[in-house]
């Protein structure tokens, strides 16, 4: 049986998602001992620009033509609306070359071997449900659930999955929900019109598990994030240091560390500067 870590990295006008995912990679093979494997849109340039081949197990090459609008901030007084290419998480059964995989967002930085509990579970599909904000303070009813009259929320930010036949089911009714998605965004009282992965898994879940919530298991641990509110100020060795938004002092911050704690970071600029400086 093969284990392994699947990336899906898709660079926009200002973001690196690339860098973000090869220097992901390293902290996977470093704390967890697992090869990953990268998908994007424009594999000669991961190898030749990025070095890939030394830092992935396989580099696949998958178009991403629909994007979605996105808004993203770095600190609390910095706003941009960029491309957020976010459409093809729904192939990850498709594509991975393991028997046994984890999804990972880029920006979901691994400081632990936590994780590498999801490859001796009995469960053959796993994610997140419960969260914490590093903030103490801010409002987290968002993820809870999809939107306030209706399903528990999912975190598409780390799943874990067996190749199994029901999880084929899964990911193929997660593309029908995206090619579908103004209904079941209806259907689902999901007042943004922004396509979320988060949004269609957790649809995907309510439906596979007869409209109820026992067909995933909770992944190890909880979802621990950093919003694009916040700055993430250093990262050394498992130690991440961050600016955390004050509450009602917009612009101040109170500064935070985490030790050995994998730390879902939301502000990919202030990301983007300290693997630049890595």
């Amino acid at each position: 049986m093969t284990n392994g870590v699947l990336l899906f990295a898709y660079n926009n006008e200002q973001i690196d998602y690339v860098a973000q995912a090869c220097y992901l990679s390293n902290r996977i093979l470093q704390y967890m001992g697992l090869p990953t494997t990268l998908v994007t849109d424009d594999v000669a340039r991961v190898r030749e620009h990025y070095n890939g081949d030394e830092i992935f197990d396989n580099i696949i090459e998958v178009s991403s033509e629909l994007h979605n609008k996105k808004r993203y901030n770095d600190g609390a007084l910095s706003e941009k609306v960029l491309d957020f290419k976010n459409f093809n998480r729904d192939n990850a059964y498709a594509v991975s070359p393991y028997d046994n995989t984890l999804v990972l967002d880029t920006d979901y930085i691994i400081s632990n071997d936590m994780l590498l509990n999801c490859f001796n579970s009995k469960h053959d599909l796993m994610m997140y449900t419960s969260s914490n904000d590093i903030s103490g303070w801010r409002d987290t009813s968002e993820f809870s659930l999809i939107s306030e009259t209706s399903i528990k929320f999912y975190w598409a930010t780390c799943v874990f999955f067996k190749k199994t036949e029901s999880n084929k089911i899964f990911f193929n009714l997660i593309t029908h929900i995206k090619e579908n998605y103004e209904h079941y965004r209806n259907l689902y009282q999901i007042t943004t019109k922004v396509f979320r992965n988060d949004f269609a898994f957790s649809i995907a879940v309510h439906i596979m598990s007869g409209y109820t919530d026992n067909f995933v298991a909770e992944l190890p641990g909880n979802m621990i994030y950093s919003t694009s509110k916040d700055i993430l100020e250093n990262i050394k060795d498992n130690e991440l240091t961050f600016l955390v938004e004050k509450e009602n002092r917009v612009g101040e911050y109170t500064l935070l560390k985490s030790t050995g704690l994998n730390v879902h970071v939301m502000n990919k600029f202030s990301l983007g500067r300290k693997i630049a400086n890595a």
